[in-house]
């Protein structure tokens, strides 16, 4: 098939996030399976394996997808329209079948980052407008509560499937856990992701459990956190690939105190490199942490700081969440997602055909 996606942002973009690692992992693996792929997005972007077409600015784009499209993907096979907040209303302007993505719905998202009046826009667009341009279109969710939230938008159950996201395999390594208690939390720091709860609670915490607390990211909350966080505190910056799973498998614990997610693509990274997770049980978190098995969810900050102690100071707890973090990260390679993915897109194409 030929499958172009449609989506905000590369991977070279500074503020590119876990939609965006979705669209290139997809991307390559269908391109594994023989299938042709390409990207339109707004800029900056690079190079890839697969073509890139750049659209325009953050939001010239809107109004440009069009005609790049008409340009160079009209003959798709199938459209993957990446919903993020702001529709590119592609229903109304390709007649050939369009999947929407969406990794999760903004709601309250919008009024925490932008003006009232500005909010009020994109809560219309993605509330009101995009349901309606969307009508007839099949949805695609990167998780459970992603679903169940379209849904409230008022999108029926019938026309939404979910696809997990994949995690990556790292490259093989002895590095194993490191013999004194380490904490890492890991993401970009902005106010959603909440990393102040974790320096809060870590000031109840390291009394307790001693040892290291690691923040790796970067993002405007950086100079405000670095401000606020106590003994024994270490910020990172932006790590590369090495450095990142390094941390990852040597960490006790993946500390990830989000208000929400759509998929919580670093968790599953975790899993991957036998670190268990704990984390607030909220849209996107919940899905990606099974309680009590591969990690602890906890509905306030007091059961964040408990659950924290309980991990860092009882090894058998720790290490039956490491196992089954491991055993069920096993179950997101990226081939078996792309391999799902085609299913999907070959029943809509064939559907929309006969």
């Amino acid at each position: 098939m030929k499958i172009t996606f449609l989506s905000w942002r590369d991977l070279a973009n500074p503020l590119a996030g876990g939609s965006e690692v979705f669209i290139d992992r997809l991307a390559l693996s269908l391109m594994e399976l023989g299938h042709e792929v390409q990207l339109l997005c707004g800029g900056p972007v690079e190079r890839r394996p697969y073509r890139v077409v750049e659209t325009g600015g953050t939001y010239s784009q809107y109004l440009k997808s069009p005609l790049a499209y008409r340009r160079v993907a009209s003959d798709a096979d199938l459209l993957v329209d990446t919903e993020n907040g702001i529709p590119f209303f592609s229903p109304l302007w390709r007649k050939q079948p369009v999947v929407a993505l969406v990794h999760h719905v903004h709601s309250e998202q919008w009024a925490d980052r932008f003006p009232a009046p500005v909010a009020a826009i994109g809560r219309f667009l993605e509330g009101t407008a995009m349901p309606w341009a969307y009508r007839r279109t099949p949805f695609l969710a990167v998780s459970e509560s992603t679903a169940a939230d379209l849904e409230s938008l008022g999108i029926e159950s019938s026309r939404i499937s979910i696809l997990h996201q994949g995690v990556d395999q790292p490259p093989p390594s002895p590095i194993a856990k490191a013999p004194e208690p380490l904490f890492v939390c890991l993401g970009r720091l902005m106010p959603h992701k909440r990393v102040d709860v974790v320096l809060r609670a870590w000031e109840r915490v390291r009394p307790q459990t001693g040892g290291r607390l690691v923040i790796v990211g970067d993002g405007p909350e950086r100079s405000s956190l670095e401000g606020i966080a106590g003994e024994g505190v270490e910020f990172l910056g932006r790590a590369d690939d090495e450095t990142k799973w390094e941390l990852l498998r040597s960490a006790w614990l993946l500390v990830h105190p989000a208000h929400h997610e759509g998929w919580g693509i670093v968790i599953m990274e975790a899993a991957e490199a036998a670190t268990p997770s704990l984390g607030f049980d909220v849209p996107g978190v919940r899905d990606a942490i099974v309680d009590g098995k591969t990690g602890l969810l906890a509905a306030t900050e007091e059961e964040f700081v408990a659950s924290w102690v309980a991990v860092g100071t009882t090894a058998s707890l720790r290490e039956g969440l490491s196992q089954a973090a491991k055993v069920r990260a096993a179950g997101f390679e990226w081939p078996g997602v792309a391999a799902r993915f085609v299913e999907y897109a070959q029943d809509i194409v064939a559907g929309w055909r006969s």
